[in-house]
Order: structure tokens, then C-alpha cells, then sequence
């Protein structure tokens, strides 16, 4: 229920009213209750549970029930603000008497509280703390040390000005807070203005009066301030233990505002002519903050879809300010042009400066953030064009500066919004110091910039992740603890996951484990110093194509300066100082650095063309001084064939030259010429010819080669084969292949055969039958298709003058090969063919053909 109010001076301290309520039981709190609602003047509804002395909520009893009371206040503060604004909108449309009634300050009542509502003014003076003290009554009240005390909500409305000022003096605000009952300060396109001076700046704080302390908890709300569009100007103010949970209730929020609000028409035809006209100039001149036709902002491809209008983006500046204690120190969103000056925030709840959606154009100087429980500074995403500089970071909870440019979505979304990131955010001449994360952290987008700044403490300096681009990391200091077991140190400079034309330059980085970290990206380190790292200066792992490591000073211990072992992609790595580097890696380690696949292969390929180098000339040096073709037999050397000639009258055998030994696996067939063999039995025919040459050859030593014959009573000279080869027998490996050469040279070395010499004309002596391997052929035997075939033999030797002569049975052309290639088989046309065994039809073996 909504409890009755009585006039604060009437109230007296509870002491005096002790001795009456003690014993009274439940009559007594109430009373307790009743006393401190009007004594606060807050309007609002105030369970008994809740009063002093009653038995509030604990603090961190159960964090999931803080959390839900605190989104429940939240929303409850959203819906009276949305209530507010359209109980005004609606009396303001009535017109009338009724409606003048209505355009002067007043307390509305809903559900949630009680607001203290200020509309513009006829003369468009701003309300002062007096003319509250006057309005506001009880929920606006002087205190007797010259404080105010803040009892209520306070809602300025559109057009309407708020200046918390004391000229005359010090002002102190105290917004009263008790568990559930907390007092606030909104502007919805109005301007609030609070202003002092160095010596005797404005203070606002939490008050609760059951402690009379400032209000430190935060489970049950706490007062804060926030403009809604509109401007918003703090200068030289000490602000301390405001806010609660979200950004818009954080504690100072500057938010703009996605509802048509009507700030314009509270402008006369000329201003709104002046606003427009310079709105155009700042478009024109790339500044932004302009708008386009009309009242339209204008936005650059990539940013949000949403258009705001210009007049609901809240402008602002904070300068010369101290915030304490507050869940987040300053807190804008849907800003254009905010100014951040000179300001000191610590100990904030979450973050101590955050940038959120739409906040663009801003600029952050000479602002010092220490001690929060979060981030130092945060530009969040939907952000462009904000610059930080000369600001320090301090003993924040996590990072020191974080920079979120990626895009708000990444693919269809229910509000529409682009795919594309945000850029164009810079960090310069700034100082990140013993940050629990890391100094400062750049995630996205593109254009991005950290230059000059000083970094220390924390586990990595500068990280740079989520696919950035166009990165400028320049002139900045890093200096690092490694700590392995507090993870501190690790890496000075680190890119991650897809940052692509990165530009790292100019940059020292002490006492990092790893100086320069690139992983799965792409970037330039030019002219970098790394000092005092223990794994390497530079490390570059997965995909780095296109990166480059030049004119770098590498000082330290560790396995290598450059590490591009688990690198992937071309990177060049040239005219680094590493004088001062101590490699500590261990054989094994530094072969590995070059067995790489295609290491192996080229290392395999040379292995191959040396090793038949030196066997080529190992080949040569065994020939070193021997004739090339002294191991090839002269052609008039080489054994001589023939072939039988089927004639009319009987069959002649046939000599076959000198020394001939039968091939092997076959028995002979021809008789060498010139040997001496036991007599022959008395056979009846004609006398033997060449008897004398026999007797000859015995006296003379036998010819042991084919082709130097010795000279024969015939003049029918040794008919010789032709070749398979086409007659060149040094064709194919000069005609012979290996076995056939030792054979021949076994031949050479063999002594003579025994067996003597067949006179002509005698029947040859039948062979010792052999199968021939292929067909069952006995060798040396009758032809079993011709049984009655005799094998012939051709005279025993060239006649007296060496010159050979036609053979008896020989065609008449003198030739030793029948006519048009005949092969003596009955006038057959055709070359004899080229085979390993020997033809029954001839009786004589034929040359072997290499691969035959």
C-alpha cells in the first residue's frame, strides 16, 4: 500500500519516539515505517517488511533472487518513465485552460511511485535547486546542514531545463535510497545541467537514512541519473554510490532514445532553419553528427539500419569530474559528439566508461579509470569514430581498454540490421597498468589504431582478434611479468583468428614469454624491439601468408627468435638484429626446423642424381685407358652360320666354322675346320677331299676363330648366315648380350674337338638323340615331319687364296644364302626365322636374338 506523508520538519529523530513505540509490537513498526517514508518524502510504496529494524533482505543471500529483483526494478523504472511521458503527451494535446493548468510542475502518482514532473517554462528559464525546494515541498527538502534531500523521483520533461548549481555556495544532493524505495533524476529530451567549480564542485550521492551513510548496496536499487536525448552537461561534480544493474539505471547514463520525441518544435522558424543549416555544414565537412533532409540522420554504409532521428541522440560532456563507486561510472549509448574530459572513475561495479550502441563521434581525454570490477573502458559494438586519449587504466578487473568494432549481426536478423563492422576507433598515448586480462584488447572491425601507449602488468599487452583489419599497432611501450602459473606475460603483442593487414611498427616489448604473436593472420612487424623474451621474439603459427618480419632487434632466451616452424604460407623474414638472442634449442629441435616434407623430397632428389654420378664414374675409371669396343668381337671374328641348300643331287654336309661347340642344352652339328679327329671307318664312296687339308690343319694348329678358314681343295667357300638382326651383328648390344659373349669366350678357350673330319660326301654321324625343350624334336635327329631327310653339311673350308668360293649344292650365284632370301626349304620365300633351337629342316643352330 501506499503509505501517507507528513512535512519533514515535523518528524523528529526516532530516539524521541522510542519510549512509545517500545512495547507496542506490530503498532510500533508501523509507525517506524510510516515515520522514515515521510521522512524521506519519497512517495513511494514501502512494504513494512522492508522498513528498519523489520528484518530487509540480506545482501548476497542468494545471488539468482538479487539478480531477479534487480531486473524487476529495471523494468519497473522503464515502465514509469513510459508512463510519465504519456500522461504528458496527452494533457498537452487538450488545449485550453485545462491544458495551461497542466504546463506547470506536478507530482504524479502510478504504481511505481511518485514522480515530481517539470515541463518547459514560458520564459525557458531552467528550474534551480530553490525553485524544487519551492515546488517539490516535502519531496524536495533543505536540510539543516544546507544539503537536499531528494525524496522523489524527478522527470524532466521534453524542452524543459534542469541547472543543479549553487553560486552562492556548495551544493550536495542526496537521493534517498531505502530497500525498494530509491529516488532518480530523468530527462526525456529535456537538458540537465550540473555545474560547480574546482574549489566547490557539486556532490551527489546514495543516502539512505537508516545508516546516513551513502548506499552501498545494490540488491534492492539505488538512485540514479540519466538523460534521455536531450543534452547533458556535468562539470567539476563528485558523483558517488549511484546506480544499479543495467547501463540506462548504471549510475550517469546517456542514452538516446528510438521514439519520435519533439524537442524541434520548441524551436522558433529561425532557430530550426540555423540547426538544419549546421547540421548540413558538418556532413559536408566529414565531421558527421549532421543530419540529412529534414530531421533525419544521415548514416555511412556499415553501420546500424536503424535511422535515428538527430534530435533523439543525446549529446553531451563530463568534465572535470569524480565518480565513485557507482555499478557503472559513465555509461552513453545513442550519442553524438559526447565529450569526456578530465574525469576520475574508480571502483565502478562493471565497467568504468562504456561506449555502447550507436555512440559515435566521441571524445575521451585525460580520463583516469581504476579499480573497477570490469573493464576500464568500452567501446561496445555499433561505436565509430571514438577517440581515447591520454586516459590511464588501472587495477581494473579485467582489461584495461577493450575496442568491440564487429558487426551486430551476422546474418538475417528481426531488426535488420547490416552485416558490416565499425571502424575508425583509436587508442593513443594512453596507459594500461596491472589490468587483470589483458592492457588492451581490440576485437573486429576495421581501421582500428594503438599508438603510443603504455602497457604493463597483465597477461598480454595487445590482442587484436575476430577477424580485424587494417590494424595500425605503432610507438607503443609493453613491459610484462611472465608468470606461468598466474598466466601473466605470456605475449606482448598477440593477432588472432583472421586479422589481416595488420601493421606492427615501431613497438618495444619487455620481458614477455613470446615478443610478437601471429596466429591464423596476416601482418607487417617492421623495425620492432624485443626484450628479455624466454620462448621467442616473434612467433608466427597456421595460416601467415603475406606477413613480413623486418629490421626487428630480438634480444633473449628461448628455442628461436623467429619461429615460423608451424607457419603455413609465404613469410618473409630478413635483416633481423637477433645479436643479443641465446638460442637454447636442442639438436633435435633444430632439425626439425628443416625436415619439412618438401625439404625431404628436394634432400631425396640430390641423394639420387650424386649416387649415379659416382657410379658413372666408378664405370669410367675401371675403363680408364681401354679401347671403348675392346670387350666387341671384329665383325670377321664372329661366328659364321650356314645354311644348308636343298639340291637334286645327295646331300653335302656342310662345315661349320672352326672350333664351333654346340649351343648349349644341343649337341654340335657342324665340324671345325682344321681338327684333328680319329680316322673314319672305310666307308665306300669317292675319295675323301681335303685329306691333305686335314693333314695340314694338324701340322698348322687348328683355327680357332670362324671367318680366318684355312684353305680348302674346294672352291665352294663357307656359305654364312645371315644375321637375325638384318645382317649387323653389333646391332643390340653389338649383337650379343651377355650370355652369348661368355659363351664365346669359353668357346675361344676350349680346346679343339676330337672328332674328325666328315669327308665330303659322307653321311654324317647320327647325333645322340635330345629333345629340344619345346616341341620333342630330338636335336641332331630326323626331322619327324621328313624322316627321310638327311641333314647336309657344306664344304670344310675356303679354297687355297682365302677367297671364298661357291658352295657345292649352292646356287650358281655364289652366294651362300639362297636367292630372293630362299631359305633352302624347297624354294620358300621368307627369312629363315630367328629361334634358340635349331631347325630340323637345316640341322643347324641360328644366332640368338637379344630378348628372343
Amino acid at each position: 500500500m501506499t503509505l501517507p506523508h507528513r512535512h519533514p520538519t515535523r518528524i523528529r529523530a526516532p530516539r524521541t519516539r522510542a519510549p512509545r513505540e517500545r512495547g507496542r509490537g506490530a503498532g510500533g513498526l508501523a509507525r517506524r515505517a510510516f515515520a522514515l517514508t515521510a521522512a524521506l518524502g519519497l512517495g513511494l510504496s514501502v512494504p513494512v517488511a522492508l522498513a528498519p529494524g523489520l528484518g530487509g533482505p540480506v545482501a548476497h543471500a542468494d545471488p539468482v533472487e538479487d539478480a531477479k529483483r534487480q531486473a524487476a526494478l529495471v523494468d519497473q523504472e522503464d515502465q514509469r518513465i513510459m508512463q510519465i511521458r504519456s500522461v504528458l503527451a496527452a494533457t498537452l494535446q487538450i488545449g485550453g485552460n485545462q491544458t495551461a493548468n497542466w504546463k506547470r510542475p506536478l507530482v504524479y502518482g502510478s504504481s511505481h511511485g511518485k514522480t515530481l514532473v517539470l515541463p518547459p517554462t514560458n520564459n525557458e528559464k531552467p528550474y534551480t535547486p530553490a525553485d524544487l525546494a519551492k515546488i517539490g515541498g516535502k519531496f524536495f527538502s533543505k536540510l539543516p546542514d544546507g544539503s537536499y534531500l531528494v525524496g522523489a523521483h524527478i522527470f524532466v520533461a521534453d524542452g524543459a531545463k534542469l541547472l543543479l548549481s549553487n553560486p552562492a555556495g556548495k551544493l550536495v544532493l542526496r537521493m534517498g535510497s531505502v530497500p525498494g524505495s530509491f529516488s532518480s533524476i530523468v530527462s526525456f529530451g529535456g537538458q540537465i545541467q550540473i555545474e560547480g567549480t574546482p574549489q566547490r564542485p557539486v556532490e551527489i550521492s546514495s543516502f539512505d537514512p537508516r545508516t546516513r551513510q551513502t548506499d552501498t548496496l545494490v540488491t534492492d536499487g539505488r538512485p540514479y541519473i540519466r538523460a534521455v536525448g536531450g543534452q547533458f552537461k556535468m562539470k567539476h561534480a563528485n558523483v558517488s554510490n549511484l546506480g544499479f544493474w543495467s547501463g540506462r539505471t548504471g549510475g550517469i547514463a546517456l542514452t538516446g532514445t528510438d521514439r519520435p520525441q519533439s524537442a524541434v518544435k520548441h524551436l522558433n522558424k529561425d532557430q530550426r532553419h540555423a540547426a538544419k543549416k549546421k547540421r548540413m555544414e558538418q556532413n559536408q565537412q566529414g565531421r558527421g553528427g549532421g543530419g540529412g533532409p529534414g530531421d533525419i540522420q544521415r548514416e555511412t554504409p556499415g553501420g546500424t539500419a536503424t535511422h535515428v532521428p538527430a534530435a533523439d541522440l543525446v549529446t553531451g560532456s563530463i568534465e572535470g569530474s569524480t565518480i565513485t563507486g557507482d555499478a557503472f561510472g559513465l555509461f552513453v549509448s545513442g550519442s553524438n559528439q559526447t565529450q569526456i574530459l578530465n574525469n576520475k572513475i574508480d571502483k565502478s561495479l562493471v565497467h568504468g566508461v562504456l561506449m555502447h550502441r550507436f555512440a559515435k563521434n566521441a571524445n575521451i581525454r585525460n580520463t583516469q579509470v581504476t579499480g573497477s570490477g570490469g573493464d576500464g573502458f568500452v567501446l561496445s559494438r555499433a561505436t565509430e569514430k571514438v577517440t581515447i586519449a591520454n586516459c590511464t587504466s588501472d587495477g581494473n578487473g579485467r582489461n584495461g581498454f577493450t575496442v568491440n568494432s564487429t558487426a551486430l549481426a551476422d546474418g538475417p536478423s528481426a531488426s535488420g540490421e547490416s552485416l558490416e563492422s565499425f571502424s575508425d576507433n583509436t587508442i593513443n598515448s594512453s596507459v594500461a597498468r596491472n589490468n587483470g586480462h589483458y592492457g588492451v584488447e581490440l576485437q573486429g572491425g576495421n581501421k582500428l589504431s594503438v599508438s603510443n601507449s603504455k602497457i604493463s602488468g597483465g597477461d598480454m599487452g595487445i590482442v587484436v582478434r575476430s577477424a580485424a583489419r587494417d590494424v595500425q599497432i605503432s610507438g607503443n611501450q609493453i613491459q610484462l611479468v611472465y608468470n606461468e602459473a598466474k598466466k601473466l606475460g605470456r605475449q606482448g603483442i598477440s593477432l588472432r583468428d583472421g586479422v589481416r593487414n595488420a601493421n606492427i611498427a615501431g613497438n618495444t616489448v619487455i620481458g614477455a614469454r613470446t615478443g610478437i604473436y601471429l596466429r591464423n593472420s596476416t601482418g607487417k612487424m617492421v623495425g620492432n624491439q624485443i626484450q628479455g623474451a624466454s620462448a621467442h621474439g616473434i612467433t608466427l603459427r597456421g595460416s601467415n601468408g603475406g606477413s613480413e618480419a623486418r629490421n626487428n632487434t630480438l634480444s633473449g632466451r628461448g628455442t628461436s627468435a623467429v619461429s615460423t616452424s608451424a607457419s603455413s604460407g609465404k613469410v618473409v623474414s630478413s635483416d633481423n638484429n637477433t645479436d643479443g638472442w641465446t638460442d637454447t634449442a636442442s639438436l633435435w629441435m633444430k632439425a626439425q626446423r628443416y625436415i619439412k616434407p618438401m625439404n625431404i623430397i628436394w634432400v631425396a632428389v640430390f641423394v639420387m642424381v650424386i649416387f649415379s654420378m659416382l657410379r658413372s664414374k666408378e664405370m669410367r675409371a675401371a675403363r680408364i685407358g681401354l679401347h671403348p669396343y675392346r670387350f666387341q668381337d671384329p665383325l670377321e671374328k664372329r661366328p659364321v652360320w650356314s645354311l644348308p641348300r636343298r639340291g637334286a643331287g645327295p646331300a653335302q654336309p656342310v662345315p661349320v666354322g672352326a672350333g664351333q661347340a654346340a649351343m648349349p642344352g644341343r649337341p654340335a652339328v657342324g665340324r671345325p675346320v682344321g681338327t684333328v679327329s680319329p680316322a673314319p671307318a672305310p666307308v665306300p664312296a669317292p675319295a675323301p677331299v681335303g685329306a691333305a687339308v686335314a693333314g695340314a690343319a694338324v701340322a698348322g694348329a687348328a683355327v680357332t676363330r670362324v671367318g680366318a678358314a684355312s684353305p680348302s681343295p674346294s672352291s665352294s667357300p663357307v656359305a654364312p648366315l645371315p644375321s637375325s638382326n638384318g645382317g649387323k651383328q653389333g646391332r643390340g648390344k653389338r649383337g650379343k648380350d651377355k650370355k652369348e659373349k661368355k659363351r664365346d669366350k669359353g668357346r675361344r678357350g676350349a680346346p679343339p674337338s676330337q672328332e674328325p673330319v666328315m669327308p665330303l660326301g659322307a653321311p654324317p654321324a647320327p647325333p645322340a638323340p635330345r629333345s629340344n625343350g619345346r616341341n620333342g624334336t630330338p636335336q641332331g635327329g630326323q626331322n619327324p615331319h621328313r624322316p627321310n631327310q638327311p641333314q647336309q653339311r657344306g664344304p670344310q673350308g675356303p679354297p687355297p687364296n682365302g677367297r671364298p668360293g661357291p658352295a657345292q649344292g649352292a646356287p650358281p650365284n655364289g652366294q651362300g644364302v639362297p636367292p630372293n632370301g630362299q631359305n633352302g626349304q624347297g624354294g620358300r620365300p621368307g627369312a629363315p626365322r630367328p629361334s634358340a633351337a635349331p631347325t630340323p629342316v637345316q640341322g643347324v643352330p641360328r644366332p640368338t636374338r637379344k630378348g628372343r
